[in-house]
């Protein structure tokens, strides 16, 4: 399986940096995976409604133009649908049982994701209501990623 995980915004922050690396390492006896790091539309701190939408398209726009057709796009959002680890190893797995190899991931800005990007979306997931920052979830999306393919091959993993 080929996963791409598609992310606005740079990542400075060395821990965050170290923690994926190890993840991108243990993930590379299952899958394929590439990061795509997109930069992120500088926006001031009060946006109105159109402007946020305009940095949101813009970031959109880059974001649509990494997914090929026959990508299967889930995107990280807020009202997305919760699952569990099993859940989401059972979905890992049957995407590949049916013939879609190439999985995108899309993690959105700080402003999240345009309209474009949502009607792309094949999956919407959501990891909590909670908001958190983008780079941090980049980490923790690939932490549930291995475990969901040490689920699938009936591998040991924390509970």
């Amino acid at each position: 399986m080929k996963i791409t995980i598609i992310t606005v915004g740079k990542l400075k922050e060395k821990y965050l940096k170290q923690g994926i690396q190890e993840y991108l390492k243990r993930l590379s006896t299952y899958a394929k995976v590439n990061i795509v790091e997109l930069p992120d539309e500088k926006a001031p701190e009060t946006l109105s409604a159109a402007e946020e939408e305009a940095v949101k398209r813009k970031e959109g726009e880059r974001i649509l133009t990494n997914i090929n057709d026959d990508t299967y796009v889930i995107t990280l959002e807020i009202e997305g649908k919760m699952v569990t680890s099993e859940q989401l190893a059972a979905k890992i797995d049957d995407l590949a049982t049916y013939g879609k190899s190439k999985v995108a991931f899309v993690i959105g800005g700080s402003l999240g994701l345009s309209e474009a990007v949502q009607k792309r979306s094949d999956f919407s997931l959501s990891f909590s209501k909670m908001t958190f920052p983008h780079q941090l979830m980049r980490l923790v999306l690939l932490e549930q990623v291995y475990r969901a393919f040490r689920i699938v091959r009936g591998e040991p993993y924390h509970k």
